[in-house]
């Protein structure tokens, strides 16, 4: 029995390394790749450790690639994507915890319908609504702007934050909430002292979700960005896609990193807690 359970853990080893490397082996060819120059990408192996690492492509993607005709680098498709980015997470998570809150516990008319309604926008396609939404954001001044962007990801963000929300909060006892009212708490009372707190697990989940969402969305910020705030993802596929010379690979590749790295590093410093707002029932139900 236990040379037999021995055995299932190394196999268990075995394949949980077999699928790490499998997935890290892109992430190391574009890491070495960006450490060589063009000469000695052309005549090595992408396998191969550079020989005179150097970071020079990172400078020439950060500070000075070209997409399309501008050649200013992804610095400043970094710093739109961190302005789109942070209000879109911030209101989207709270629209939705506020949503979910009242389809939980202050169960009105019509709430049943209106979740029904919500969860048929949560599982639409939005490609579905890209040229009426688009029509009607231009109509409405609204179109190629930083609002206008962030307004997108807020509404095509609600349903599914309501959604994780509302299956949170159906799990805690009705008794809490009556007896904050029985002590005259009100609807942002409750919200504010009790329902907020209890909530970490579950908001830590739902900014992760949407952070890494928004910050990889490419569809969004092309078209409702306009041309002077393109997020970094947009100005990444512009910089891969330019066609002048010779092709940097060494320059494309730390490009794609620079993009990845604000995920990467989110799931890294907050991984665990990610794993504990799914372990709490963050999205049961």
């Amino acid at each position: 029995m236990e040379q037999a359970s021995n055995t299932g853990r190394w196999g268990l080893w075995i394949f949980v390394l077999l699928s790490a490397l499998f997935f890290l082996l892109p992430l190391y060819v574009m890491g070495v790749t960006s450490l060589k120059d063009m000469a000695e990408v052309r005549n090595s192996s992408i396998f191969a450790l550079p020989q005179h690492p150097s970071f020079a492509a990172w400078d020439q993607a950060w500070n000075h690639a070209c997409s399309g005709l501008r050649c200013e680098g992804l610095r400043t498709g970094f710093w739109n994507s961190v302005i789109i980015t942070v209000p879109s997470v911030f209101f989207s998570v709270l629209l939705g915890a506020i949503n979910g809150y009242a389809l939980a516990f202050w169960r009105i008319r019509g709430a049943e319908v209106l979740f029904a309604i919500m969860l048929i926008g949560a599982f639409i396609p939005y490609q579905l609504f890209i040229y009426p939404l688009a029509m009607s954001f231009a109509s409405l001044g609204l179109g190629k702007s930083l609002f206008g962007v962030v307004l997108v990801h807020v509404i095509f963000g609600m349903p599914v934050t309501t959604l994780i929300f509302r299956n949170f909060y159906s799990g805690v006892p009705d008794v809490l909430l009556d007896a904050a009212k029985i002590d005259g708490a009100g609807f942002w009372q409750i919200f504010g002292r009790i329902i907020l707190p209890m909530s970490v697990p579950i908001l830590v989940v739902t900014v992760i979700l949407q952070a890494t969402g928004i910050w990889n969305d490419y569809l969004f910020g092309l078209i409702f960005a306009g041309q002077d705030n393109q997020p970094m993802t947009v100005q990444l596929i512009g910089l891969v896609n330019t066609r002048m010379g010779e092709h940097p690979y060494n320059v494309h590749m730390a490009a794609t990193i620079l993009t990845a790295l604000v995920p990467l590093a989110i799931y890294l410093l907050s991984g665990r807690w990610f794993v504990r707002g799914i372990a709490a029932g963050a999205v049961k139900g």
